[in-house]
């Protein structure tokens, strides 16, 4: 697969110089033969035998940027003091704190949000316990659980690695939609330990936000959780990529101009995502769906020792299609990939039916390069930010707990999720909607607050909202005892 990557990275070289052994100017001649592009210079410090300067210096990635200092290194008078990057100085002490919202100024204060005063709001949530989800952060805050067994495109690389991406998922939660999110990051990777540690916690928090826990041991998790709790329970992995995805094919749908009910779907990647998606499609009314995966196509003449397998080959392949993806693949409308570089070329593309569709979501690199799909596809999207038609779990899970957060629902079920997909596609009007723009982009401030108004009213459509619509909250009358 050709060269993919867009994407740069800043570097921030401390270079300790002395001036009578190398020049300014012989240091910038080695960054510019090594490809390095210097976009700032500081002194630091400066004398007459010896300069102290911070470069700043655009590379192409981490590798890129060994390369740069190890060419300067080699120069007689130049020492590199450190190197940094802009990524790892937003990272230095975490990326997220706790704040009081008021401000504890004297005695009088401090005897009403601590003792004594706060016994009384105590014996007010003992006496009736829903009052937590008005006196307690409880009605705002979601847990990010994880065990860090699958990172983004990383893998297992444990929960103190895991934390980093724990947070930024608590920054977007907080940023998007408002919602107050704490990264938990658990060191144990056995299911019942993990259901067991989030249901002790659960007290604390108005939903938990599942995260990058590897298939199969997921499902469970997440089925036992739902089951066993009276708050929302997401895995985002799973049901953020699948509600984006439907979102995105609603307005890929609208080009082509065929009926949901009438495509035939290729699925490439029956693992969380992919079993997700499939289960979202299928409530959607998409009626066609084969599966792939490492064994060829999901079917129900063969026995599988997976069971979300079996699971995935009873809703789906109702002509019982065996074979390879090349098999499969003959007269699709729509190829999802949630799998691995390279998995799909341009003879697949060529069997395809008239203006195909292609979600590769495969993360860093998507199952085909988009230049190279260009010329066969109608549509064209992929997982990456620096190509049209990101399907971004961001445009999701923000609104979708703000909704489930506000009517303070007990779960959030499939019309909820559909709901959500609907809203995602309604925010790009039909002036907007074009083939290289069928997803809002995730800074789109209309996206939370259509999506919150389509959970809150599926919420309660569906039965699941238990906030009574008449009674405000905030109102003295409710959170007096």
């Amino acid at each position: 697969m050709s060269q993919l990557s867009k994407a740069s990275m800043n570097i921030i070289i401390r270079l300790h110089i002395q001036k009578n052994l190398v020049s300014f100017s012989d240091i910038a001649k080695v960054i510019g033969e090594t490809g390095g592009d210097i976009i700032g210079i500081d002194v630091i410090s400066t004398g007459k035998t010896q300069t102290i300067r911070d470069i700043t210096i655009t590379v192409k990635n981490q590798q890129h940027g060994q390369l740069v200092m190890d060419s300067i290194s080699v120069l007689e008078g130049a020492k590199v003091i450190s190197v940094s990057d802009r990524t790892f100085l937003l990272h230095i002490g975490g990326k997220i704190e706790i704040t009081p919202k008021n401000p504890i100024k004297n005695r009088d204060d401090l005897s009403r949000v601590y003792t004594p005063g706060v016994a009384q709001v105590c014996h007010a949530i003992a006496d009736e316990p829903v009052k937590a989800h008005s006196l307690t952060i409880k009605r705002n805050t979601v847990a990010v659980i994880s065990d860090g067994t699958a990172v983004l495109g990383l893998g297992d690389i444990g929960p103190l690695a895991a934390m980093p991406v724990m947070e930024g998922k608590a920054m977007l939660f907080k940023q998007m939609a408002g919602v107050d999110a704490f990264p938990i990051c658990l060191d144990t990777k056995d299911p019942e330990e993990i259901i067991r540690i989030t249901k002790a916690i659960a007290p604390a928090f108005g939903g938990i936000n599942l995260e990058d826990i590897s298939s199969p041991r997921c499902f469970e998790i997440e089925e036992r959780l739902k089951q066993e709790l009276d708050i929302p329970v997401f895995h985002d992995d799973q049901h953020g990529t699948a509600v984006v995805l439907l979102a995105g094919l609603y307005n890929a749908l609208k080009l082509t101009g065929k009926k949901i009910e009438s495509i035939k779907v290729v699925l490439n990647g029956v693992g969380a995502a992919g079993t997700a998606c499939a289960k979202m499609l299928v409530a959607a009314g998409v009626r066609n769906i084969i599966g792939v995966d490492r064994a060829g196509a999901i079917h129900r003449n063969e026995t599988y020792d997976n069971p979300n397998w079996t699971t995935f080959a009873n809703i789906t392949n109702p002509d019982n299609i065996s074979g390879s993806l090349s098999d499969c693949l003959i007269g699709a409308d729509v190829f999802i990939g949630v799998s691995a570089p390279g998995i799909l070329n341009v003879s697949h593309l060529k069997m395809m039916a008239a203006d195909p569709i292609v979600f590769a979501l495969a993360n860093p690199d998507p199952e085909i390069n988009p230049d190279l799909a260009e010329p066969y596809v109608r549509v064209m999207a992929t997982g990456r930010s620096d190509y049209p038609n990101q399907i971004n779990n961001v445009l999701c899970f923000p609104g979708i707990f703000r909704g489930a957060l506000d009517c303070r629902a007990s779960e959030i079920n499939e019309e909820m999720k559909i709901a959500t997909a609907k809203a995602i596609a309604d925010v790009v009007s039909n002036d907007e909607l074009s083939e290289t723009y069928i997803v809002p982009s995730v800074f789109n401030q209309k996206v939370v607050e259509k999506v919150r108004e389509a959970v809150v009213k599926a919420a309660y459509e569906t039965g699941v909202a238990r906030k009574d619509l008449l009674k405000d909250e905030n109102s003295k009358e409710f959170i007096t005892s």
